[in-house]
């Protein structure tokens, strides 16, 4: 295990829009900057930053995130310096936000080594959490890109996976295994085949890495990618930083870290991790995640229910109405100041045939 913590660094992804939790989320107030899971008013982005606080203080946390959100990210988690969040002026997925975070980490410390976090997830057990960051970032420091696999409780077709190869058999290895293949989103017969197999974890998108070795790998697999950053790079301390970046950053290639680089690169590593994660994906998870009551109802304070079971209900307004219940059951029911959703829980993905609804009739004031 790793015994200081001071060359280590958190980048943490929050640029996502997080349409599927419409009518909360909306584009100035995507589903990290709001409090989902875990029965508290803590935003998501803001539970991230705290529970990794025992490993990394926030003066080494860097948050990327979209220009038109620099404002209510800064709020969410103030403790983290304002110049360490970085603002895309366009969504050009991961391996541009990474590569960039990992050019100002390693302008900091060469030697740095890095964790990449989504800002969206939510973590039962943190002790448990935070001890497979340190295996993984102990694999890290020996030289090996690694990641942390989720041991999937159920055949999940959602998720990519990771196939797991064999052991690093070093003791320092920290419980790593070579990462055999990256699995794309498989269909339900392949998925229980996973589940019984036991070779395949769920990949839930952290990243663990030297500043200097993901700089490597970025200009080996991703030559137009390393290019741009370096260009932003030179810029950074001059009076052109903006106006670069602006002019630069939308003209990077637009591909995922996993795409991108992990399923080029050799020699990568994964630690298995078992710690109650959830990836908060739709409104069928928060209510996975909400205190229940005896009929499996998750409600907000003053709900009433009447001969009802395993419902969700979030009242988010600023009025805050009281939503009675008479009769149903597996039911979402979201209530903003503009908009109120209700649809079955089971069809909780498709709350993007809302939001294209909204975009054809163009509704921008409500997305």
């Amino acid at each position: 295990m790793l015994r200081a913590m001071s060359k280590v660094y958190a980048v943490i992804m929050a640029g996502g829009a997080g349409t599927r939790f419409w009518p909360a989320s909306r584009s100035l107030r995507p589903k990290q900057l709001l409090p989902l899971a875990g029965g508290s008013d803590e935003p998501l982005l803001a539970a991230t930053v705290r529970r990794l606080a025992p490993l990394v203080t926030p003066d080494r946390v860097v948050v990327v995130t979209g220009e038109h959100l620099a404002e209510a990210t800064a709020k969410a988690v103030p403790e983290v310096p304002r110049a360490q969040i970085l603002c895309e002026p366009s969504p050009r997925n991961t391996a541009p936000c990474i590569a960039w975070a990992a050019d100002v980490i390693a302008k900091l410390d060469p030697e740095a080594l890095v964790m990449v976090l989504p800002s969206d997830h939510f973590i039962t057990d943190e002790p448990g959490f935070r001890n497979v960051l340190e295996r993984a970032l102990a694999s890290a420091a020996r030289g090996n890109v690694s990641t942390v696999g989720i041991v999937p409780t159920r055949p999940e077709t959602g998720y990519g996976y990771i196939e797991v190869g064999e052991a690093l058999g070093d003791a320092e290895a920290g419980g790593a295994k070579k990462v055999s293949r990256f699995v794309e989103k498989p269909n339900r017969e392949r998925a229980e085949e996973f589940l019984k197999g036991g070779r395949h974890l769920w990949n839930a998108g952290m990243f663990f890495f030297r500043a200097r070795d993901m700089q490597k790998l970025v200009a080996e697999h991703l030559p137009e990618l390393a290019a741009g950053i370096a260009k932003i790079s030179e810029a950074a301390s001059t009076p052109d930083a903006t106006s670069v970046l602006k002019g630069v950053f939308p003209t990077l290639p637009s591909i995922s870290i996993d795409h991108g680089v992990m399923e080029k690169a050799s020699g990568l590593a994964v630690v298995p991790g078992d710690f109650g994660w959830n990836d908060v994906g739709s409104w069928q998870s928060a209510w996975e995640l909400g205190e229940k009551d005896d009929k499996g109802n998750a409600l907000d304070a003053g709900t009433v229910a009447v001969d009802a079971a395993n419902n969700l209900v979030r009242v988010l307004g600023k009025t805050k109405k009281v939503v009675a219940l008479v009769g149903v059951s597996d039911l979402v029911v979201v209530d903003t100041d503009d908009a109120v959703l209700v649809m079955p829980r089971e069809r909780a993905q498709d709350v993007r045939l809302v939001i294209e609804a909204l975009k054809a009739q163009k509704r921008t004031e409500l997305l």
